[in-house]
């Protein structure tokens, strides 16, 4: 099994030991964001791994419009934008911090 992949992303079944399937891939990616919105932020190795262009396909083809990690993904392969159907914090979207971010 590559070390890239997250065995702590698959609790209702065995790792996989490859992801060269576009169902797997998609699979991967869909385990890989919900995790990510929640905090658990993927290792380097990892997102070194996904944002290679062998998975621009995979993260065209997920479509997690409610998910923010998702939607760094399209961008980190220059995918056009889609729409985002998830919760803007009022707290988040009115800081008047952001602009210095």
């Amino acid at each position: 099994m590559p070390s890239w992949i997250d065995g702590t992303l698959y609790p209702d079944t065995k790792t996989p030991t490859r992801l060269d399937t576009p169902a797997a891939r998609v699979d991967f990616l869909a385990r890989l964001c919900a995790a990510w919105d929640f905090g658990l932020l993927p290792d380097a190795e990892t997102v070194a791994e996904i944002r290679r262009p062998a998975w621009r396909q995979a993260v065209d083809a997920c479509r997690l419009l409610t998910s923010p990690a998702y939607h760094l993904l399209r961008r980190w392969h220059d995918l056009p934008p889609l729409p985002y159907l998830g919760r803007q914090l009022a707290y988040i979207r009115d800081d008047p911090n952001l602009d210095w971010v």
